[in-house]
């Protein structure tokens, strides 16, 4: 529970709660949501029956691995990260400019005889679709995995390459 004082937040929170401190969650939670829903209007595929947080252990991030996408030079760069997992584990495609990262993080054996304290750890399916910014050439997009980071790099078609036109304003 969290109380105001003077202006300030004191958190009424005993010490060594077994719940755990998710610093910024559900923050980040709307922001994902935001993102998705807006991309999901804007590209046509608005639909409840397909929301991520349906997924087991969306809440802890695995449904959707944490990305960068960027642009570099002449070609749109994504960076996922993926720790304990194998490029094997992963598939990548693309469709409707739309490049679709899914998965499976497999559970190591338990051993049975071990009792557990904590246990953080998430497996199981995932998948994060992301929008593209540009057009890209499917015929020349190169992924790569390397210490648990899938890196995708898809060069940007012709068209896309072109730059904006910059107008001088007067006034």
């Amino acid at each position: 529970m969290i109380m105001a004082k003077q202006g300030k937040e004191v958190s009424t929170e005993q010490r060594g709660s077994l719940i755990p401190w998710r610093s910024g969650t559900e923050m980040a939670r709307w922001e994902r949501d935001m993102e998705r829903m807006l991309g999901n209007f804007f590209s046509g595929r608005a639909h409840p029956l397909f929301d991520d947080r349906s997924w087991p252990g969306s809440d802890l991030g695995i449904a959707e691995p944490k990305v960068d996408l960027y642009e570099e030079q002449d070609q749109i760069v994504v960076k996922a990260e993926m720790p304990g997992m194998t490029k094997d584990d992963i598939q990548v495609s693309l469709s409707d400019h739309i490049l679709t990262i899914k998965g499976e993080k497999k559970k190591e054996e338990e051993k049975s005889d071990k009792d557990y304290y904590r246990s953080e750890r998430v497996y199981g399916a995932f998948m994060r679709s992301l929008p593209l910014p540009a057009e890209v050439n499917p015929e020349k997009i190169h992924a790569a995995f390397k210490n648990g980071v899938l890196e995708v790099r898809l060069p940007k078609t012709e068209e896309a390459k072109k730059k904006a036109i910059n107008v001088k304003v007067q006034g």
